[in-house]
């Protein structure tokens, strides 16, 4: 059986918080706000699994409005999801990603970005890829107020 699961998040920017991306600290003036670490592309990465798997979605599993969840590790959020996903025996194929900025560039990250969501997935480098597009300029994104990530994800299991 397989499955694929859609995943979107998206955050504002601003002053005083770190910019984190698939688990990577990024050198930039401004970081997403968010109820926890605000990891835009780990979010999604949960959202697209959870949404494969039927299990639920990012919010039901951490709720925003628990302040447990405040400024949570996003990576250690998606593992304890993952947790589940394995525990009713669904494995990942792959996953593809798209996170929208404007800056900072993304390229001279990307491949630390997909082995640091492969740790934290406990899956091969090669089953992930991460694409970065800009906003053209165009608000939110482009006029970097805000970050966005789409993922989807194939998961697969025996029947």
């Amino acid at each position: 059986m397989i499955r694929v699961g859609l995943g979107y998040d998206l955050h504002r920017l601003v002053a005083g918080r770190k910019l984190i991306i698939g688990g990577v600290e990024f050198d930039f003036n401004r970081g997403e706000d968010g109820h926890s670490d605000g990891d835009v592309l780990l979010h999604a990465i949960t959202d697209s699994v959870l949404g494969a798997s039927g299990l639920g979605d990012i919010g039901s599993y951490f709720p925003p409005e628990d302040s447990k969840w405040k400024d949570a590790d996003s990576a250690k959020l998606l593992q304890a999801v993952m947790k589940d996903v394995r525990n009713a025996g669904w494995k990942i194929e792959n996953i593809d990603c798209v996170v929208k900025l404007e800056k900072p560039k993304f390229l001279p990250k990307r491949q630390e970005v997909i082995d640091s969501i492969a740790k934290i997935l406990e899956i091969e480098s090669d089953r992930v890829f991460v694409k970065a597009k800009t906003g053209e300029k165009l608000p939110p994104v482009g006029t970097c107020d805000a970050i966005e990530a789409q993922v989807v994800c194939l998961l697969f299991r025996e029947i």
